[in-house]
């Protein structure tokens, strides 16, 4: 792969882990399955990535915006 394509892709990504991760995080269905099923260190570190993934919503939307203009 191109490294000229990584780099148009890669916003994307970034884009996709953070609007996963805000869903994920802000659905009382989906954290309730995750609390009951998953261990508790392992839920607790998931839902310490909840910043993480704002952050990677907004960056990614405006990074692939600005791919997407240019």
């Amino acid at each position: 792969m191109a490294i000229d394509k990584l780099d148009f892709i890669f916003p994307f990504i970034v884009f996709g882990y953070g609007l996963l991760m805000t869903f994920i995080l802000n659905s009382k269905y989906l954290m309730k399955i995750a609390q009951e099923r998953l261990p508790q260190d392992v839920y607790l570190n998931y839902i310490s990535h909840r910043h993480l993934g704002i952050v990677c919503l907004i960056v990614g939307a405006l990074w692939s915006l600005q791919n997407l203009w240019v």
